[in-house]
Protein backbone atom coordinates (compact mmCIF):
# COMPACT_ATOMS: atom_id res chain seq x y z
CA UNK A 1 0.00 0.00 0.00
CA UNK A 2 2.50 2.37 0.77
CA UNK A 3 3.76 2.50 -2.97
CA UNK A 4 -0.04 3.00 -3.95
CA UNK A 5 -0.36 5.82 -1.62
CA UNK A 6 3.22 7.72 -3.09
CA UNK A 7 1.41 7.27 -6.61
CA UNK A 8 -1.63 8.53 -5.36
CA UNK A 9 0.29 11.84 -3.97
CA UNK A 10 2.07 12.35 -6.97
CA UNK A 11 -1.22 12.05 -8.99
CA UNK A 12 -2.76 14.70 -7.18
CA UNK A 13 0.44 16.89 -7.75
CA UNK A 14 0.11 15.94 -11.39
CA UNK A 15 -3.47 16.51 -11.08
CA UNK A 16 -3.04 20.63 -9.67
CA UNK A 17 0.23 21.52 -12.00
CA UNK A 18 -1.47 19.91 -15.64
CA UNK A 19 -5.17 20.30 -15.24
CA UNK A 20 -5.51 22.96 -12.90
CA UNK A 21 -2.34 25.78 -14.14
CA UNK A 22 -1.09 25.52 -10.04
CA UNK A 23 2.11 27.27 -10.14
CA UNK A 24 4.99 24.92 -7.65
CA UNK A 25 5.36 26.87 -5.10
CA UNK A 26 2.22 27.21 -4.85
CA UNK A 27 0.99 23.25 -4.84
CA UNK A 28 4.39 23.25 -2.15
CA UNK A 29 2.36 25.24 0.29
CA UNK A 30 -1.11 23.74 -0.22
CA UNK A 31 0.26 20.56 0.33
CA UNK A 32 2.44 21.02 2.77
CA UNK A 33 5.59 19.58 0.75
CA UNK A 34 9.26 21.57 -0.15
CA UNK A 35 9.30 22.69 -3.64
CA UNK A 36 11.96 20.35 -4.44
CA UNK A 37 9.84 17.50 -3.72
CA UNK A 38 7.15 18.84 -6.24
CA UNK A 39 9.29 18.70 -8.99
CA UNK A 40 10.79 15.59 -8.02
CA UNK A 41 7.07 14.27 -8.20
CA UNK A 42 6.39 16.14 -11.38
CA UNK A 43 9.21 13.81 -12.98
CA UNK A 44 8.31 10.77 -11.45
CA UNK A 45 4.35 11.34 -12.47
CA UNK A 46 6.08 11.09 -16.27
CA UNK A 47 8.08 8.38 -15.88
CA UNK A 48 4.98 6.28 -13.94
CA UNK A 49 3.00 7.00 -17.04
CA UNK A 50 0.43 8.84 -14.78
CA UNK A 51 1.41 11.96 -17.28
CA UNK A 52 1.42 11.59 -21.47
CA UNK A 53 2.42 13.85 -23.35
CA UNK A 54 0.39 13.71 -26.77
CA UNK A 55 0.64 16.38 -29.87
CA UNK A 56 -1.95 16.46 -32.11
CA UNK A 57 -0.67 17.99 -35.54
CA UNK A 58 -3.39 20.19 -37.23
CA UNK A 59 -4.67 18.49 -40.82
CA UNK A 60 -2.60 19.85 -43.63
CA UNK A 61 0.65 19.41 -41.85
CA UNK A 62 2.42 16.30 -41.68
CA UNK A 63 4.79 15.89 -38.70
CA UNK A 64 5.50 12.27 -39.54
CA UNK A 65 6.73 12.36 -43.19
CA UNK A 66 9.22 15.17 -41.39
CA UNK A 67 10.32 13.25 -38.62
CA UNK A 68 10.49 9.73 -41.27
CA UNK A 69 12.61 12.38 -43.71
CA UNK A 70 14.78 13.58 -40.13
CA UNK A 71 15.27 9.94 -39.18
CA UNK A 72 16.52 8.46 -42.76
CA UNK A 73 18.32 11.61 -44.52
CA UNK A 74 19.70 12.09 -40.85
CA UNK A 75 18.18 15.83 -41.67
CA UNK A 76 18.14 18.51 -38.94
CA UNK A 77 14.70 20.02 -39.77
CA UNK A 78 11.80 19.26 -42.76
CA UNK A 79 9.12 21.05 -43.94
CA UNK A 80 6.65 19.20 -45.71
CA UNK A 81 3.81 21.46 -47.26
CA UNK A 82 0.30 20.34 -47.93
CA UNK A 83 -0.34 20.61 -51.89
CA UNK A 84 -3.68 18.84 -53.80
CA UNK A 85 -1.68 18.44 -56.58
CA UNK A 86 1.33 16.50 -57.60
CA UNK A 87 2.22 18.89 -60.58
CA UNK A 88 5.20 21.40 -60.54
CA UNK A 89 3.99 24.66 -60.87
CA UNK A 90 1.51 23.85 -57.76
CA UNK A 91 4.30 22.21 -55.49
CA UNK A 92 6.60 25.14 -56.26
CA UNK A 93 3.55 27.52 -55.30
CA UNK A 94 3.22 26.39 -51.69
CA UNK A 95 6.59 25.40 -51.15
CA UNK A 96 7.34 29.10 -51.78
CA UNK A 97 5.04 29.85 -49.47
CA UNK A 98 6.09 28.40 -46.52
CA UNK A 99 9.82 29.27 -47.08
CA UNK A 100 8.56 33.08 -47.44
CA UNK A 101 6.48 32.05 -43.85
CA UNK A 102 10.03 30.03 -42.75
CA UNK A 103 11.97 33.27 -43.58
CA UNK A 104 9.82 35.92 -42.13
CA UNK A 105 9.89 34.28 -38.43
CA UNK A 106 13.43 33.38 -38.34
CA UNK A 107 15.67 35.94 -40.05
CA UNK A 108 18.14 37.24 -37.53
CA UNK A 109 18.99 41.20 -37.57
CA UNK A 110 22.36 41.32 -39.73
CA UNK A 111 22.24 38.14 -41.67
CA UNK A 112 23.96 37.57 -44.75
CA UNK A 113 21.91 35.66 -47.08
CA UNK A 114 23.27 33.69 -49.77
CA UNK A 115 20.64 32.91 -52.65
CA UNK A 116 20.80 30.64 -55.63
CA UNK A 117 19.18 32.93 -57.96
CA UNK A 118 18.37 30.47 -60.89
CA UNK A 119 15.44 28.67 -58.63
CA UNK A 120 11.67 29.18 -59.97
CA UNK A 121 10.73 27.65 -56.30
CA UNK A 122 12.71 30.54 -54.48
CA UNK A 123 11.46 33.12 -57.06
CA UNK A 124 8.29 32.01 -55.69
CA UNK A 125 9.57 32.48 -52.07
CA UNK A 126 10.21 36.00 -52.52
CA UNK A 127 6.66 36.84 -54.39
CA UNK A 128 5.34 35.57 -50.85
CA UNK A 129 7.82 37.46 -48.81
CA UNK A 130 6.36 40.73 -46.57
CA UNK A 131 8.52 43.59 -46.40
CA UNK A 132 10.46 43.06 -42.63
CA UNK A 133 10.03 45.85 -40.06
CA UNK A 134 11.98 44.24 -37.29
CA UNK A 135 15.09 41.73 -38.31
CA UNK A 136 17.14 43.33 -41.66
CA UNK A 137 19.09 41.83 -43.18
CA UNK A 138 23.05 42.96 -43.85
CA UNK A 139 23.36 41.67 -47.58
CA UNK A 140 21.72 39.14 -50.27
CA UNK A 141 24.44 37.50 -52.36
CA UNK A 142 23.97 36.12 -55.50
CA UNK A 143 25.69 33.48 -55.10
CA UNK A 144 25.74 31.91 -58.97
CA UNK A 145 26.50 33.98 -62.23
CA UNK A 146 23.79 34.55 -64.99
CA UNK A 147 22.73 32.70 -67.69
CA UNK A 148 22.75 32.69 -71.27
CA UNK A 149 19.68 34.91 -72.61
CA UNK A 150 19.70 38.50 -70.95
CA UNK A 151 16.04 38.75 -70.82
CA UNK A 152 16.53 35.20 -68.46
CA UNK A 153 19.60 37.54 -66.71
CA UNK A 154 17.17 39.93 -65.54
CA UNK A 155 15.18 37.31 -63.35
CA UNK A 156 18.13 36.65 -61.26
CA UNK A 157 18.88 40.10 -60.40
CA UNK A 158 15.10 40.69 -59.72
CA UNK A 159 15.34 37.83 -57.42
CA UNK A 160 18.36 39.18 -55.99
CA UNK A 161 17.46 42.83 -55.99
CA UNK A 162 13.69 41.98 -54.37
CA UNK A 163 14.60 40.04 -52.12
CA UNK A 164 17.13 42.64 -50.12
CA UNK A 165 14.94 45.20 -50.30
CA UNK A 166 12.19 42.82 -48.90
CA UNK A 167 14.72 42.04 -45.75
CA UNK A 168 16.06 45.56 -45.39
CA UNK A 169 19.93 44.40 -46.88
CA UNK A 170 22.06 45.91 -50.02
CA UNK A 171 21.96 43.51 -52.76
CA UNK A 172 25.20 42.08 -53.82
CA UNK A 173 25.10 41.02 -57.73
CA UNK A 174 27.06 38.54 -59.49
CA UNK A 175 26.99 40.03 -62.56
CA UNK A 176 29.31 37.76 -64.74
CA UNK A 177 28.08 34.80 -66.53
CA UNK A 178 27.84 31.66 -64.30
CA UNK A 179 29.02 29.29 -66.68
CA UNK A 180 32.40 30.47 -68.32
CA UNK A 181 33.79 29.23 -72.35
CA UNK A 182 36.84 28.12 -70.36
CA UNK A 183 38.91 28.15 -67.32
CA UNK A 184 41.03 30.93 -68.13
CA UNK A 185 38.21 33.20 -68.89
CA UNK A 186 36.75 32.25 -65.38
CA UNK A 187 39.90 33.75 -63.52
CA UNK A 188 39.57 36.69 -66.00
CA UNK A 189 36.04 37.62 -64.91
CA UNK A 190 36.76 36.82 -61.15
CA UNK A 191 39.73 39.35 -61.19
CA UNK A 192 36.62 42.08 -62.23
CA UNK A 193 36.38 44.05 -58.53
CA UNK A 194 32.90 44.00 -58.84
CA UNK A 195 32.88 40.11 -59.19
CA UNK A 196 35.52 39.45 -56.39
CA UNK A 197 33.88 41.98 -53.83
CA UNK A 198 30.65 39.32 -54.03
CA UNK A 199 32.30 36.09 -54.26
CA UNK A 200 34.78 38.09 -51.15
CA UNK A 201 31.25 37.38 -49.19
CA UNK A 202 30.80 33.83 -49.90
CA UNK A 203 32.98 32.62 -46.37
CA UNK A 204 30.63 35.59 -44.29
CA UNK A 205 27.03 33.82 -45.30
CA UNK A 206 25.00 32.85 -42.50
CA UNK A 207 21.95 32.08 -44.41
CA UNK A 208 22.04 30.09 -47.89
CA UNK A 209 19.00 29.60 -49.54
CA UNK A 210 19.51 26.80 -52.42
CA UNK A 211 17.11 25.34 -54.94
CA UNK A 212 18.20 21.55 -55.80
CA UNK A 213 18.58 20.71 -59.73
CA UNK A 214 17.97 17.90 -61.70
CA UNK A 215 21.02 16.62 -64.27
CA UNK A 216 18.39 17.59 -66.93
CA UNK A 217 17.85 21.28 -66.44
CA UNK A 218 14.63 23.16 -66.19
CA UNK A 219 12.51 24.83 -67.71
CA UNK A 220 14.00 28.50 -66.48
CA UNK A 221 17.83 27.48 -67.66
CA UNK A 222 16.71 25.94 -71.14
CA UNK A 223 15.38 29.10 -71.89
CA UNK A 224 18.85 31.00 -70.39
CA UNK A 225 20.05 29.47 -73.90
CA UNK A 226 20.99 25.82 -72.79
CA UNK A 227 23.68 26.09 -70.46
CA UNK A 228 25.50 22.73 -71.20
CA UNK A 229 25.60 21.19 -74.53
CA UNK A 230 23.78 17.68 -74.86
CA UNK A 231 27.01 16.00 -75.07
CA UNK A 232 28.12 17.44 -71.79
CA UNK A 233 25.15 16.43 -70.03
CA UNK A 234 25.56 13.21 -71.44
CA UNK A 235 28.96 13.54 -69.54
CA UNK A 236 27.69 14.17 -66.20
CA UNK A 237 24.94 11.15 -66.18
CA UNK A 238 27.54 8.36 -67.19
CA UNK A 239 29.99 10.26 -64.33
CA UNK A 240 27.18 9.39 -62.08
CA UNK A 241 25.40 12.84 -61.84
CA UNK A 242 21.97 13.11 -60.39
CA UNK A 243 21.65 16.96 -59.60
CA UNK A 244 23.24 19.79 -58.65
CA UNK A 245 23.06 22.92 -55.86
CA UNK A 246 24.12 26.20 -57.94
CA UNK A 247 25.53 23.94 -60.71
CA UNK A 248 27.70 21.83 -57.98
CA UNK A 249 27.01 18.22 -59.34
CA UNK A 250 26.56 15.19 -56.46
CA UNK A 251 25.55 11.12 -57.69
CA UNK A 252 22.96 9.45 -55.83
CA UNK A 253 25.43 8.74 -52.41
CA UNK A 254 25.95 12.59 -51.92
CA UNK A 255 29.83 12.44 -53.59
CA UNK A 256 30.64 15.85 -55.67
CA UNK A 257 31.05 14.36 -59.57
CA UNK A 258 34.22 16.39 -60.45
CA UNK A 259 34.15 17.22 -64.28
CA UNK A 260 35.85 19.60 -66.42
CA UNK A 261 32.26 21.77 -65.94
CA UNK A 262 33.51 22.62 -62.67
CA UNK A 263 36.43 24.94 -63.65
CA UNK A 264 34.04 26.34 -65.73
CA UNK A 265 31.61 27.66 -63.25
CA UNK A 266 31.29 30.82 -61.01
CA UNK A 267 29.57 30.34 -57.86
CA UNK A 268 29.61 29.14 -54.59
CA UNK A 269 31.62 25.97 -53.99
CA UNK A 270 29.42 23.11 -51.96
CA UNK A 271 32.86 23.69 -49.39
CA UNK A 272 31.84 26.69 -49.10
CA UNK A 273 28.19 25.90 -48.40
CA UNK A 274 29.45 23.43 -45.66
CA UNK A 275 30.27 26.44 -43.58
CA UNK A 276 27.34 28.05 -43.84
CA UNK A 277 25.35 28.09 -40.73
CA UNK A 278 22.24 27.59 -42.01
CA UNK A 279 21.02 26.03 -45.40
CA UNK A 280 17.66 26.18 -46.45
CA UNK A 281 17.17 23.78 -49.54
CA UNK A 282 13.63 24.65 -51.42
CA UNK A 283 12.57 21.52 -53.69
CA UNK A 284 9.59 19.13 -54.93
CA UNK A 285 8.29 17.18 -58.02
CA UNK A 286 8.77 13.98 -59.55
CA UNK A 287 11.54 14.87 -61.59
CA UNK A 288 13.84 15.90 -58.91
CA UNK A 289 13.06 13.33 -56.49
CA UNK A 290 16.47 11.31 -56.86
CA UNK A 291 18.70 14.81 -57.24
CA UNK A 292 16.83 15.92 -53.90
CA UNK A 293 17.59 12.09 -52.49
CA UNK A 294 21.34 12.93 -53.56
CA UNK A 295 21.29 16.18 -52.40
CA UNK A 296 20.82 15.04 -48.64
CA UNK A 297 23.16 12.96 -48.57
CA UNK A 298 26.00 15.67 -49.34
CA UNK A 299 25.27 16.76 -46.00
CA UNK A 300 25.18 20.53 -46.26
CA UNK A 301 21.36 20.77 -46.21
CA UNK A 302 19.95 22.01 -42.97
CA UNK A 303 16.48 22.45 -43.44
CA UNK A 304 14.59 20.79 -46.51
CA UNK A 305 10.72 22.25 -47.58
CA UNK A 306 9.22 20.24 -49.88
CA UNK A 307 5.95 18.76 -51.06
CA UNK A 308 3.87 15.70 -49.06
CA UNK A 309 3.94 13.68 -52.60
CA UNK A 310 7.48 14.36 -52.79
CA UNK A 311 8.82 13.77 -49.06
CA UNK A 312 6.59 10.43 -49.68
CA UNK A 313 8.81 9.09 -52.68
CA UNK A 314 11.77 10.43 -50.67
CA UNK A 315 10.98 8.05 -47.77
CA UNK A 316 10.07 5.32 -49.85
Amino acid sequence: MTRLNELRLISRVAQMYHLEGRRQAEIAQHLRLSQATVSRMLKRAEAEDIVRTSVTPPVGTYSELESALREKYDLPEAIVVECTEDRDGAIMARIGEAAAHLLEVTLAPGEIIGVSSWSQTIFKMVENIHPLKSAQAKYVVQTLGGMGDPSVQTHATQLTTRLARLTGAEPKLLAVQGVTTSREAKFLMQADPYVRETMDLFGSITLAVVGIGAVEPSELLARSGNIFSSRELSDLAEAGAVGDISLRFFDKNGKPVKTPLDDRVIGLPLEDLERVDRVIALAGGSKKTDAIAGALRVGVIDMLVTDKFTAQRLIN
